[in-house]
């Protein structure tokens, strides 16, 4: 058992792709699967609980593995009640249970051919890893109800839950949920996302939405803690900051991303402004871009390219083929030619650049389109800001 453990453990990032895909597919809380910041955390939780498994295996092979009380995995946990969610979801855990025992029963296998002792070890090992799930469940679920306790006292857990209501579109009076909320839903709302990709830089979400209610223009806002890594914040505003307004605020904030929705008018536009911010939030995760300022108004067509991957890179492939590789400085020249509505002046004027250079990058990249820029606009520019954002590291 020592033996397999030390093989695997070196492999765990691969092994922690295969149990969080699986896990993914057989949870009953898709909210978890379309909220990047939870299911960064989600992930987080399979790699430490299988590394505290095999590390307690070589150390002590089949003796009981005591649960895992990692500080990363219990706000996780935390921000799970914070949802209305908890841990206790069953078809994740036992999906991760599976793909983690098929790679041990493989590893044990390849270690020996002698039956007696294959049988003997594959005996203990799945006694411990279905007692180690069990035990940790058991763990998480009284951590969790300790938690749901102490946030049921709290005047968080109310405002969260009428936010959450409103999102859905639950009937709630305004009434109601205006005093709940200690927000007034009349007028216009621009919705924010702040988020970090890592708990150690927590300390700078409050700062970034400070930045982000300025930049509105705005002296006030609702802020509702969404997990430990992320705010969710509503701006009573009708205008959503340029990216470039932002970016230097936020640049001395190292890690805080922020994810804008399109201003929304009242009960409706609250619940709008709120999706259009997690869907903005959503593409850069399956882009992986790290960009720190997006605009759902900005990437609005990407968003529909990019909700199914693979027909996102057949659309770029098949509408810019060999240009799909062109260099920063030709991509920029057509994506500025379309937008100065195709006049070589104008481009070559703001990209500070004499005519004759734009109009030979111009011949060049319909060289490489499969049909010229005039004649397929639209997919061109469309497929580039594709590759911007996905290229944007």
């Amino acid at each position: 058992m020592r033996g397999v453990a030390e093989r695997i453990l070196p492999t765990t990032e691969e092994l922690v792709d295969e149990v969080f895909s699986a896990s993914q597919l057989r949870t009953q809380y898709q909210f978890v699967v379309e909220d990047p910041v939870l299911a960064a955390g989600d992930r987080r939780m399979h790699k430490t609980y299988l590394i505290h498994w095999l590390t307690a295996t070589i150390q002590n092979p089949g003796r009981r593995v005591p649960p895992c009380e990692d500080p990363e995995t219990l706000n996780f946990a935390r921000d799970l009640v914070r949802r209305g969610l908890d841990t206790s979801d069953l078809g994740s855990w036992r999906a991760g249970q599976r793909i983690s025992w098929k790679r041990w029963t493989d590893e044990c296998f390849a270690a020996t051919s002698d039956h007696e002792l294959l049988r003997e070890t594959l005996k203990v090992s799945g006694y411990s890893i279905i007692t180690f799930v069990d035990d940790s469940m058991a763990a998480l679920a009284e951590y969790v109800e300790a938690e749901r306790t102490d946030l049921a006292r709290s005047a968080h857990a109310e405002r969260h839950a009428t936010a959450q209501l409103l999102i859905e579109g639950a009937p709630i009076s305004r009434a109601r949920a205006e005093a709940r909320l200690g927000y007034a839903l009349t007028g216009t709302h621009v919705a924010a996302i702040v988020w970090v990709d890592s708990t150690e830089r927590s300390e700078v979400l409050e700062a970034a939405a400070e930045h982000v209610m300025r930049a509105c223009g705005a002296s006030r806002r609702l802020t509702l803690v969404a997990s430990t890594n992320a705010l969710w914040l509503w701006i009573p505003t009708d205008q959503v900051p340029p990216t470039s307004m932002l970016q230097p605020k936020l640049k001395a904030l190292s890690g805080v991303r922020v994810a804008l929705g399109r201003p929304g008018r009242d009960i409706e536009g609250f619940r709008r402004t709120h999706l259009d911010a997690a869907t903005a939030q959503r593409v850069l995760a399956r882009l992986g871009s790290a960009r720190q300022v997006v605009r759902y108004e900005d990437i609005q067509l990407i968003a529909a390219l990019s909700a199914d991957m693979a027909q996102g890179e057949q659309f770029v492939t098949d509408t810019l083929g060999e240009f799909a590789t062109a260099d920063t400085v030709l991509r920029e020249t057509a994506l500025t030619y379309v937008q100065e509505r195709f006049n070589a002046t104008s481009t070559a004027e703001r990209l500070f650049t004499h005519r004759n250079t734009i109009e030979r990058r111009l011949a060049r990249v319909d060289r490489l389109l499969p049909k010229p820029l005039v004649d397929n606009a639209t997919s061109v520019v469309a497929a580039l800001m594709y590759l911007q954002l996905r290229d944007d590291r």
